[in-house]
């Protein structure tokens, strides 16, 4: 006998569970079904676990490379990286039973197995028993994510040549890496493992790293990991990866040369394919674009008015926090509640590498292609009281003005905490602010967030301390 309910969300991730939760709150019987665990990858083997790993990365730094600026020093230091995972479990462990209380308590009703559409309103869960059950919804909200993506060729093994989720699982480091794809999660790992003294050498196949940020970013992040020992070979095309007796082999080629690395490990990073198939989306009528991403229109709906999707498997913006705002806006569409509507391009971005990296909205060669007259609002960290307290004070921020209305387009920073900063950017564009209030704000002192400030005195031309 089937179970009726008015929304049923497919995956449990950051975008489907707090989808879930919306539409519990509003007063719809809801059901969330997920196939693995709850908390989706960002819980159990990405942004939570990774940000873990990465302070102990910090803490580890500073211990083998900073002892002599803040004056201590080690005969004998030990740094064990399995403890390291361990926290990282443990934390991500901590957050996914809060999902489960937090089900319990908005009372949605969670089914762990495999999810297909029998007809539009139906579907059949089957869990890992091979016991089905059908259930039947007024609303399915699609929420499957992605998976990393990488050519068959080169045969991901888990052990020489892994995606990010054996990557944040091992708990023993190679001796050296090779790092395909200079995107978040090749960042990030690489920061982590040459925190720990693993030899890191980055490939990728655009002309620079982190090539969707703004030139200037990829010029510091570079300039900061040549410091670290982090080797970047921008601009290589990788045409082989092969496992070896040893480790692996990675063949790479720029401007007609080939060049082959050799390390223990080769991770892959180089982007992500939508969870769309084996879920019989096509054959209920739902469209897909030619690389499987789900089609929705502004509420989250797709062609067929029933059917929902949210998150990485929509292709919009594959971050978790747009994930959870599409789902938030998606249950409140379905209940018939007011809403508001996504600017996908004015979501903050952010990568947690060091040193960090936040941006919103165009960089400042995307506003001038789009006819934009800008101004360019720019300090940097060096001259901040408080990062300079820090120890940590390469980068700067860089705010991209429109020089007519005052607009704010966007902006893009590197250093210290600036993954904290952004949402004061984010927020005067939401609320349609210009620089002139952001350099009004009094911002205490000493602080971070004064970059914010001074660089918005430095796009209206009235710099204070540059």
């Amino acid at each position: 006998m089937a179970e009726n309910f008015d929304v049923v969300v497919i995956g449990a991730g950051p975008a489907g569970y707090v989808a879930a939760i919306r539409a519990a709150q509003l007063k719809q019987k809801v059901a969330l079904v997920d196939k693995r665990w709850l908390g989706g990858v960002c819980l159990n083997v990405g942004c939570i676990p990774s940000k873990s790993l990465l302070k102990n990365a910090e803490v580890a730094h500073t211990l083998r490379e900073r002892g002599k600026d803040f004056g201590f020093s080690f005969e004998n230091l030990k740094l064990d990286y399995g403890v390291a995972v361990k926290r990282s479990r443990q934390n991500s462990d901590r957050l996914v039973k809060g999902i489960g209380f937090l089900m319990k308590k908005n009372n949605v009703a969670v089914f762990m197995g495999e999810a297909k559409f029998k007809t539009k309103d139906t579907l059949t869960v089957t869990d890992k028993d091979g016991k089905a059950i059908e259930l039947v919804a007024k609303n399915i909200i699609v929420a499957t994510g992605a998976s990393a993506a990488a050519p068959a060729a080169w045969k991901i093994d888990g052990e020489k040549v892994v995606s990010y989720s054996e990557a944040i699982l091992q708990d023993k480091l190679p001796k050296s890496v090779v790092v395909i794809g200079s995107g978040a999660i090749g960042v990030e790992f690489s920061t982590i493992w040459n925190a720990y003294g693993v030899d890191v050498t980055i490939v990728e196949m655009l002309p620079r790293i982190v090539p969707l940020e703004d030139e200037e970013v990829s010029k510091e992040l570079e300039k900061e990991f040549k410091k670290r020992g982090i080797k970047t070979m921008a601009g290589h095309k990788v045409e082989s990866v092969e496992a070896t007796a040893n480790g692996v082999k990675v063949v790479v080629s720029a401007d007609g040369k080939s060049t082959t690395l050799e390390a223990d490990q080769a991770l892959v990073a180089i982007g992500f394919r939508p969870n769309s198939k084996g879920l019989g989306l096509e054959e209920v009528g739902v469209k897909i674009s030619e690389r499987g991403f789900i089609e929705i229109n502004e509420k989250m709906q797709t062609n067929v008015p029933t059917i929902w999707a949210i998150g990485d498997v929509t292709g919009k913006l594959m971050l978790a926090h747009v994930g959870s705002a599409m789902g938030i806006i998606c249950a409140e569409h379905i209940a018939g509640h007011e809403t508001v509507t996504l600017d996908y391009e004015m979501m903050p971005r952010a990568t947690y590498c060091s040193p960090q990296i936040a941006s919103f909205g165009m960089t400042e060669a995307q506003a001038k292609e789009r006819g934009h007259e800008v101004k360019i609002g720019r300090f940097p960290f060096q001259a901040n009281g408080k990062a300079l307290g820090m120890g940590d004070y390469g980068g700067f921020v860089k705010i991209v003005v429109d020089a007519k209305y005052g607009e704010l387009l966007g902006a893009s920073m590197i250093g210290p905490e600036v993954t904290e900063l952004l949402p004061e950017l984010t927020l005067a564009r939401m609320m349609e602010l210009t620089p002139h209030e952001i350099a009004r704000n009094v911002h205490a002192h000493p602080t971070l967030s004064e970059v914010l400030m001074e660089a918005a005195h430095g796009a209206e031309g009235q710099a204070i301390h540059i």
